[in-house]
C-alpha cells in the first residue's frame, strides 16, 4: 500500500498539479504523522497546523482555478517546514534557545520568501541547536533531535530536526542551513541526501549577517531530484548580499542536472582528517571505500588527493566560530540562561581582538589560494561525511564545554573545508551499517559546479538506490 509519505517531492507536486492529489489532504496527512510521531524524533519545535492548512486551502484553489496547470508554482501544495534558525513572519522563532523562546519573527528570511512564493506549505519550524552552533541538536528548548534509525542516537546538527522530519516521514522534503557541516552531518546520520550549495547561491539575508560566508541555506531530501527540485527555488541573490555565487547555464536547473549523465570525471579521495588526533571509524571508512569503487565501476577516475588542507587550519576556523557566536544579540541578564557550550563559544568570541579575527581570516584566504588550484583540477572529490557513526543523545551535549567541542572536531573533521571553501558539498546515503545506522559519503564540487554534483550524484542513487531504505518508524 503507497502512502502519501511514500512519495517524493516531485511527485507530490505533479499529483497536486494534475489533481489526483488535493492540498488539504496532503497537508492533514502530514500534520496527523507529526502530532502523532514527533514526540519520538523531535523534529519540530513550534507546528503551525492553522496556517499549514490556510495555505493548503489557498493552493487548493489555485489548483481547481488554473487554466494551465504547466504555469502553477513548482512546490504548490507540497510541505516544507523551515529550521527554526530563519525568521518567519508572525511565526514563533526560538533560535533554539530558552532565551528566545517567546520570540515572534517580525520579518522573513529570503529563503522563506521564496519558498513561499513556490507555493510550498510550512509545517512548522524544525529542531536546532542554540544558534545552530553544534553538531548535534540538543537545547534547553524541546525534546533532543533523534534519526528515526536508532531512537537512542541523536539526528545531528544544526539541521537536525530537518533531517528527522524527512528520515521520519514527517515531510517530503526540508529546509536546512550549513555552517559548518549543519546539512550534511544529519543526512548522514539520517540517511538522507543533503546539499550545501556554493557560497552566495541562496541569500543568506536579510536580518542574519553573513560577515564570513561559512553559511549558507540549503536543501535535505530522500532523493537528489527533490533535493534539485527544492535548489532550483531557494537559488536567488538579493541586494546588500555579500557573496554572489558563479551563475548557472543559461537555461538550466538543477532538476534538470540530475537527468543528465555526468560524463566521465576525475575524482580525487581522501579519508585523512584535518584534524589532529580524529581517528575514522572502520564503517566510515567502509563507506567510503565502497563509493570508491562504485565510482571507478562507472567509469570515473578516482585518484588520491594531496594533502591540499593542513590542521593549522583548525584554530583559524575555531576563531571565526566563536566569533560567529557573539553575533546573535543577548541581553546581559540573559547571559547565564545560554546553553553552557553557548556561553564558552561567545567568551572566546568577545576575548578575540580584532587584529586576531582578521590574521584569521587572511590564513584562511592564503590557505585557499594555495589550495583551489590544486583541487580544481578534479571534477569532485571524496571524503567520508563523518569520522563516526551516529553518535548517542547526550555524546555531546553532557560534556564540559571544552570536552564536548573537541568530541564535535573529532566528529566532524572533513565538512567544515567547504565552508571555508565555499565549494558545494553533498552527503549521499550509500551504506548502512550491519546494525543498520546510515553512513554517509561527501563529494565535493567545483565553486558553482552543483550541476555536476548533481548529475553524479543521481548516477550513484542510480546505482545503488536508496529510496526503500526506511526506518522502522516510516510504517507507524
Amino acid at each position: 500500500m503507497t502512502h502519501t509519505h511514500d512519495l517524493t517531492a516531485v511527485r507530490l507536486a505533479a499529483a497536486i498539479r494534475s489533481r489526483d492529489l488535493s492540498p488539504v489532504d496532503v497537508t492533514d496527512h502530514y500534520l496527523d504523522r507529526v502530532d502523532r510521531l514527533n514526540e519520538q524524533v523531535g523534529a519540530y519545535v513550534t507546528v503551525t497546523a492553522e496556517l499549514a492548512r490556510e495555505q493548503a486551502r489557498a493552493a487548493e484553489k489555485a489548483v481547481m482555478d488554473a487554466s494551465d496547470p504547466a504555469l502553477l508554482p513548482p512546490l504548490l501544495g507540497v510541505p516544507v517546514p523551515i529550521k527554526d534558525l530563519n525568521l518567519t513572519e508572525g511565526v514563533r522563532t526560538t533560535l533554539g534557545s530558552e532565551v528566545f523562546t517567546d520570540l515572534t519573527g517580525f520579518a522573513d528570511d529570503n529563503v522563506v520568501v521564496r519558498l513561499r512564493e513556490a507555493g510550498s506549505i510550512m509545517l512548522g519550524k524544525t529542531n536546532t541547536p542554540e544558534f545552530g552552533l553544534p553538531c548535534y541538536t540538543e537545547n534547553g528548548v524541546s525534546a533532543p533531535a533523534r534519526t528515526p534509525w536508532d531512537l537512542t542516537r541523536s539526528a545531528g546538527g544544526s539541521s537536525g530536526g530537518a533531517a528527522a522530519a524527512v528520515a521520519a516521514g514527517l515531510a517530503p522534503v526540508a529546509q536546512g542551513s550549513d555552517g559548518g557541516g549543519s546539512i550534511r552531518i544529519p543526512s548522514s546520520v539520517c540517511g538522507l541526501f543533503g546539499l550545501k550549495p556554493t557560497r552566495g547561491r541562496i541569500s543568506h539575508g536579510p536580518i542574519v549577517p553573513d560577515l564570513f560566508g561559512l553559511a549558507t541555506d540549503g536543501p535535505i531530501a530522500r532523493t537528489v531530484a527533490d533535493a534539485a527540485l527544492l535548489l532550483d527555488v531557494m537559488t536567488g541573490s538579493r541586494p546588500g548580499d555579500l557573496y554572489l555565487a558563479p551563475p548557472q547555464a543559461a537555461g538550466s536547473t538543477y532538476l534538470s542536472a540530475v537527468e543528465r549523465p555526468p560524463g566521465r570525471l576525475r575524482i580525487a579521495r581522501s579519508a585523512k582528517p584535518v584534524v589532529p588526533g580524529a581517528e575514522v571509524h572502520p564503517d566510515c571508512l567502509a563507506a567510503y571505500e565502497a563509493a570508491s569503487v562504485l565510482l571507478e565501476e562507472l567509469g570515473h577516475e578516482v585518484v588520491e588527493l594531496p594533502d591540499v588542507f593542513t590542521p593549522d587550519l583548525l584554530p583559524q576556523f575555531e576563531t571565526l566560530w566563536s566569533v560567529m557566536a557573539t553575533l546573535t544579540p543577548v541581553d546581559p541578564s540573559q547571559e547565564d540562561r545560554l546553553q553552557p557550550l553557548t556561553r564558552w563559544l561567545r567568551e572566546r568570541g568577545d576575548a578575540t581582538r580584532a587584529p586576531e579575527l582578521i590574521a584569521s581570516l587572511a590564513a584562511l584566504q592564503a590557505a585557499l589560494r594555495a589550495a583551489m588550484p590544486l583541487m580544481n583540477e578534479y571534477d569532485a572529490v571524496l571524503h567520508p561525511t563523518l569520522a563516526q557513526p551516529p553518535a548517542p543523545i547526550g555524546h555531546f551535549h553532557d560534556q564540559d564545554p571544552a570536552e564536548n567541542f573537541r568530541r564535535q572536531t573529532h566528529f566532524t573533521p572533513f565538512t567544515a573545508l567547504y565552508n571555508v571553501s565555499g565549494q558545494p558539498a553533498v552527503s549521499l546515503p550509500l551504506h548502512w551499517t550491519d546494525a543498520g545506522l546510515p553512513i554517509g559519503v561527501m563529494l565535493a564540487g567545483r565553486l558553482g559546479a552543483e550541476d555536476v554534483l548533481l548529475s553524479l550524484s543521481a548516477q550513484l542513487e542510480e546505482a545503488r538506490p536508496w529510496i526503500d531504505r526506511r526506518p522502522a518508524l516510516w510504517t507507524a
